[in-house]
């Protein structure tokens, strides 16, 4: 068996841990999360104890918290929101002839957990000897269902290997779990004290349910479980609920090399409507679903839902098993965070930990949904409907803050701005234009017209409206957007930041677009000629900032002229910089947090020569510390695209690698969504050279010398493409839908019945650009 640095096999459909290690139950519980974009459960013990951090998700249900100023201004958001840990509906505890099953107790003699991307479920196997020598072997598997929304299911066996044996398990739905409060990083989550608070509780049989709400957001969720259980001997069985908790007791003698088995279902539903009853309906009818289904057809349609996405999404590498494996873990749960969250945000963690206080940011539009939108659309689509359904808060931001339009939440669960420092959040106004950005993308690659017309054209139109007020003219006919900030954190309150401008430029064109195609939509929303006129001469007169004596376009306006930081005296212990030195240093130098001026080359490549992209990818290398797992991804991409393969490599790892390394030190709090859909984006538009704009679909495909063969699959406009390269040629195969025409390298192609292998032309080797001191890119081995 090989393993990888961590204590993870390498293989290519699943992530196996075996041995205990319970210091690393922190992030394995994240790693090891199940979720489907409504319901989402860390990858805790069924026994409870011992954990590293409880978590329980639902998607959108959060608490309000005030948010704290030490001067308050006019502007600042009041109120932000937190991620709630609901009722655990997880815990299974076993008592072996009354001790307690606690693996920091006896001894494990054998464990295993095995996450298992084809089958959607997490395994696990357990033989543990009691502190008295009681030997029993443990086997569960969990699912949440993807084609069953609001349900999970757990199958608990126990077989005692030695001796006959009385066994107690106590199957519970447990409110209101102690959680560790936060560290002095704004990374982590604010610990909430109790914040469910009980409306009703009810047990009979083997089922029961328990509904509560939130005391300030006024929230209600419930959740309800049954069972089913297999055992030769007669069982003793009571259930019971109280405010907190509902617990069945099943007690039976089993004898040796028997088991008893359980299986868990659980129902999970929330609204900020709906009665009480209502939400009881809902769980029951959930638990009834899944009852009717039964456990092997809800694991049969598990593996029939998740086929079906790896025939359109999966990527194979040849060369490297462990990125090979790190892939298709990404892939899974880049699926799992926006699979059913239907009219719900994507969360930076997913609904794998509390990360962020479980918001929204706008690396979900510019990393989450370009996968998604080629892999699976209807997510994608389901993910910008929930942008348009909080339209109206946008709108009265933009009202507040004195401008026309909406302007969208830097960091949200419920569409309200939820951050409470200026610098790096409301300034943050890119977020319009990444909307934008996904909303043109998402169209281009599905011609999606029902979408367009219900939903597109109005945030192209509100989005473009925010430019025109946030920008204005100066004296040279310069349209300028002054006091922003760009995706580098770094350098906050910023002139004309060239990714802001740029992104802002193509918002007013596509909404001009938009308007033109669609003139019905456009005269309800009160667009005239005027305005889309207006739109376009912004458009063209976008100031780009760029330093004519160094020969680089600068990040922001007078960038290039800061002093340097002293990369050379920053020792490695003191990143990131953020938690280390003070933002007033940081923001007056040229230091780098995460791709900003790259990652506007990548998604804004007209607006660049190739000559201008290798210059200005050079000057930048050197300046960015990748304090933030967004970085590696964009890296690597413009890496790739302007002839810096090996480094483009390195970057790849380390975005596939961020949270299964723990790279960051903080997948304890969940894993990061962007980096796991970043390594999607290395591989297709960073390897496969895959671009999207102007409607067309174009690829310039190169391999760097560690990958021997990789190929991939998109689905465009309808159709099934396959994409296999190799160092000297790539081939396209389409694989269902209607021919279409794509371009290599700049050749124009109609894919139909007969794959084209096209050669792949050679490129110029390129000399290595300098990193800042200590922040190479992460190279394992």
């Amino acid at each position: 068996m090989t393993t990888d640095c961590r204590g993870f096999e390498i293989a290519p459909w699943h992530l196996r841990w075996c041995g205990l290690d319970l210091e690393a139950l922190h992030r394995t519980e994240s790693i090891f999360a199940l979720a489907n974009g409504h319901l989402g459960l860390r990858g805790t013990f069924e026994e409870g104890e011992p954990v590293g951090k409880p978590g329980t998700y639902l998607n959108g249900f959060y608490e309000k918290r005030q948010l704290p100023y030490a001067e308050a201004g006019y502007g600042y958001p009041e109120e932000g929101q937190t991620v709630v840990n609901v009722t655990d509906g997880k815990i299974i505890r076993l008592l072996v002839e009354d001790e307690p099953m606690d693996m920091r107790y006896g001894e494990a003699v054998e464990h295993e957990r095995v996450l298992d991307f084809r089958s959607g479920t997490l395994r696990r196997n357990t033989v543990w000897t009691s502190p008295t020598g009681r030997c029993v072997r443990i086997r569960s598997e969990r699912l949440v269902s993807f084609t069953e929304r609001a349900l999970a299911a757990i199958r608990y066996e126990v077989e005692p290997l030695d001796d006959d044996l009385e066994l107690v398990i106590q199957s519970d739905l447990l409110a209101n779990e102690p959680v560790p409060t936060s560290h002095n990083d704004p990374r982590l989550a604010v610990a909430l004290d109790r914040p469910l608070v009980a409306d009703f509780c009810a047990a009979r049989d083997f089922a029961a349910v328990l509904v509560h709400h939130t005391r300030r957001s006024g929230l209600h969720m419930a959740v309800a479980m049954d069972h089913e259980l297999e055992v030769d001997a007669t069982p003793r069985c009571s259930v019971h609920a109280e405010e907190d908790l509902a617990r069945l007791t099943v007690a039976v003698d089993v004898a040796k090399g028997r088991r008893v088995r359980l299986t868990k279902y659980l129902g999970y539903g929330w609204s900020s409507r709906r009665s009480v009853p209502a939400l009881r309906a809902q769980v029951d009818a959930a638990l009834a679903a899944g009852l009717e289904t039964g456990w092997d057809t809800l694991l049969a349609r598990q593996r029939e839902y998740l086929d079906n996405f790896w025939s359109t999404a999966d990527i194979e590498i040849d060369g490297d098993p462990e990125l090979q494996q790190a892939v298709r873990f990404a892939l899974f749960h880049v699926l799992q965070a926006g699979a059913r969250g239907e009219s719900r945000a994507i969360p930076s963690k997913g609904l794998t930990g509390p990360g962020y206080d479980g918001h929204s940011f706008w690396d979900t539009e510019t990393f989450v949904l370009p996968v998604l939108t080629y892999t699976m659309p209807m997510a994608a689509g389901d993910a910008l409907r929930w942008r348009h359904a909080t339209l109206d808060r946008a709108r009265r931001r933009a009202h507040e803050l004195g401008h026309t339009g909406a302007m969208f939440p830097w960091r949200s669960i419920n569409g309200d701005e939820g951050s409470g420092y200026w610098p790096t959040g409301t300034a943050a106004v890119h977020v319009n234009a990444d909307i934008a950005d996904a909303v043109v993308r998402y169209l281009a690659a599905t011609g999606d017209e029902h979408f367009e017309r219900g939903c597109g054209v109005e945030l192209l139109v509100e989005t473009a409206r925010s430019w025109v007020s946030q920008g204005h003219y100066d004296t040279a006919g310069n349209f300028r957007i002054d006091g922003v900030t760009g995706p580098d954190e770094y350098s906050a309150l910023a002139d004309n930041n060239i990714y802001t401008n740029l992104m802002a430029q193509r918002n007013l064109d596509e909404a001009a677009e938009a308007c033109v195609r669609q003139p019905d939509i456009a005269e309800q929303l009160e667009v005239d000629a005027e305005e889309i006129r207006g739109w376009r001469d912004r458009a063209k007169c976008m100031y780009l900032p760029y330093n004519e004596k160094l020969g680089v376009h600068e990040q922001s306006e007078g960038f290039t002229e800061h002093a340097r930081w002293d990369f050379a005296a920053t020792p490695p212990e003191k990143y990131p910089l953020m938690l280390h030195y003070p933002y007033f240093d940081l923001y007056r130098k040229q230091v780098v947090k995460q791709a900003d001026l790259s990652l506007a080359m990548y998604l804004c490549p007209n607006a660049f020569t190739p000559e201008q992209k290798a210059r200005n990818f050079d000057y930048y290398e050197a300046l960015t510390v990748r304090d933030s797992s967004l970085s590696a991804a964009g890296q690597s991409v413009m890496a790739a695209e302007v002839g810096h393969l090996s480094l483009a490599f390195d970057y790849f790892a380390e975005a596939a690698l961020t949270d299964l390394h723990d790279l960051h030190h903080n997948v304890a709090n969940g894993l990061h969504m962007a980096s796991l859909a970043g390594a999607w984006l290395c591989c297709v538009f960073g390897f496969g050279g895959m671009r999207d704009h102007g409607g067309e679909l174009s690829f310039a495909p190169r391999l760097p010398a560690n990958i021997e063969r990789l190929a991939f699959r998109i689905i465009w406009r309808g159709s099934g493409l396959a994409v296999e390269i190799t160092g000297d040629s790539a081939t396209y195969r389409l694989l269902s839908g209607d021919s279409f025409v794509l371009r290599h390298h700049g050749r124009f192609t109609t894919l139909g019945n007969v794959a084209v292998t096209l050669p792949i032309p050679r490129q110029s080797d390129r000399p290595e650009p300098l990193l800042p001191a200590g922040r190479a890119p992460y190279r394992r081995g």
